[in-house]
Formats: structure tokens, sequence, C-alpha cells
């Protein structure tokens, strides 16, 4: 794929279709990696961002309840030791 460099301000860069934006899921940042005479982007992934402030949230609203006992009847504890 060939893409113009386009003047941003006193630098240049590149300009990403909205296709690609969406195939590889690029939200506000992306990591350059400069490997072997090749610029690669990556998309940066958090998908556990912000979960401390949703786990507050759900304390503060009671809502951090087990689904399930964290420990079964038929649980044989002993060979754990």
């Amino acid at each position: 794929m060939e893409l113009s460099i386009i003047k941003i301000g006193n630098s240049k860069g590149v300009r990403l279709s909205k296709t690609l934006i969406e195939k590889y899921n690029i939200k506000d940042k992306v990591e350059l990696i400069l490997e072997k005479g090749y610029i690669i982007l990556k998309p940066i992934s958090r998908p556990r961002k912000d979960w401390d402030k949703a786990f507050k949230a759900m304390n503060e609203n009671g809502e951090d309840q087990l689904l399930f006992n964290d420990v079964f009847e038929d649980e044989n504890l002993e060979e754990w030791n």
C-alpha cells in the first residue's frame, strides 16, 4: 500500500484510512517499531484499561459479589498442602 507523506505543522506524517483503523482496531495510539530498515506501526491494546475504576464503582454499588462459591463442597483442599 502506498501512502503520501503529509505536512502536519512543522512535522510530516502519514494518514491512515478509516478502513485500516477499523480493521486493526487502532484507537488513540500506536507503537512505532524500527526493525531492519522497516517502520512497523502496531496498535496499542489496553484491554484492562480503567478496570480499577470499574471495580471501585462495582464495590460502591454492592455489585462485586461472587457469582458462585470459590470453594466447592466436594473439593479436597488437603491435597494442596
